[in-house]
């Protein structure tokens, strides 16, 4: 495995992450007394941030690797609605792909923090289903982009972006078009993905969508069958799936491989997935082999670990791990 020349390639490639997108507001501040009006802390305010979120956090993490992302999905016609453009501007980020719309809200999480704990977190959001006139907006923006672009990574939070007629429709031109299509599900909408390229739920995920409960300590036996099951519903050509400290599991037609976690200090495992399916999305992207997609993907998703709050991959860190590595 050349890592240098991977890493390089990267940079050539262009990526659309089309999903549910947010603001991740953050209040933080010192508590020094209870407030006499109710049982509750007082936070005296210090400092305030915002910080894209959802979807947007997976075209940092492309942008992080050198590549260009492209990010599509639908805000709210309203002041967080610009506050989501300025955040985008900051970073780098087009909003060419982004859709303003008057009759939905954009999503805001707010959490606040005091002595460096989570204490409370308000949830501004519309998480119903996109109306037709919104879909068709939305696919028209995919298509607009489609001949130009290496892959899409459609990635679910469940907030209303990811249809069923979206990620069908979708799905559909890029595989008549010969583009990658890999996925981040939720439960919601997860037997829509038919005939992805890769889908990267995680165990949870796996069991929720397939209304299964087993315990995979206690032998692989069952996962598998899951694996086999899942493939026979939505003919996905690569199945990823994220074991927590048990490390990842990949299966395509060559095979399958297991592939344990590396020993981490973990501060915050927020994130991680963003990061998992950025990383494998591009090493497909570059014509990597399954196996050497997967161990990618879970160094990666290991690093982010190591750092508290959502933060996109670092390319140099994870490019030494990856030298690191091989050489063992």
């Amino acid at each position: 495995m050349d890592v240098k020349s991977i890493f390089n390639q990267f940079t050539q490639k262009r990526i659309l992450v089309l999903g549910d997108v947010m603001i991740d507001a953050y209040l933080r501040g010192q508590v020094t007394r209870v407030s006499p009006e109710a049982p509750v802390p007082i936070i005296n305010l210090s400092k305030s941030d915002e910080r894209l979120g959802g979807a947007a956090n997976v075209a940092l993490n492309l942008l992080s690797l050198g590549a260009e992302p492209i990010l599509c999905s639908l805000v709210g016609n309203d002041s967080a609605g610009n506050t989501f453009d300025k955040l985008m501007t900051e970073r780098g980020l087009s909003i060419e792909g982004i859709v303003k719309s008057s009759d939905r809200k954009t999503t805001v999480k707010t959490r606040v923090i005091g002595n460096n704990q989570h204490l409370l977190r308000i949830d501004e959001e519309e998480i119903s289903p996109l109306n037709s006139d919104q879909e068709l907006e939305v696919i028209n923006k995919v298509k607009w982009f489609l001949s130009s672009i290496d892959a899409i990574i459609l990635e679910d939070y469940n907030k209303g972006v990811l249809t069923d007629r979206v990620i069908r429709e979708v799905v559909k031109i890029a595989n008549a078009s010969n583009v990658i299509v890999a996925v981040d599900p939720k439960k919601d909408n997860f037997f829509s993905y038919e005939n992805v390229t890769l889908f990267k739920p995680n165990l949870k995920e796996l069991k929720e969508g397939l209304n299964l409960d087993f315990n995979y300590k206690n032998g692989k036996e069952r996962f598998e069958e899951a694996i086999v099951k899942l493939e026979a519903k939505i003919n996905n050509k690569i199945s990823f799936v994220t074991l927590s400290e048990h490390g990842v599991y990949i299966k395509s037609e060559v095979g399958q491989s297991y592939l344990p976690a590396h020993i981490r200090n973990i501060a915050d495992v927020s994130g991680a997935g963003d990061t998992v399916i950025s990383v494998a999305t591009l090493c497909l992207a570059v014509g990597l082999e399954h196996k050497q997609v997967a161990e990618i993907a879970n160094l990666a998703g290991g690093l982010v670990c190591e750092v508290s709050g959502v933060v996109p991959i670092d390319k140099k860190l994870l490019m030494d791990e990856v030298l690191k590595l091989v050489k063992e």
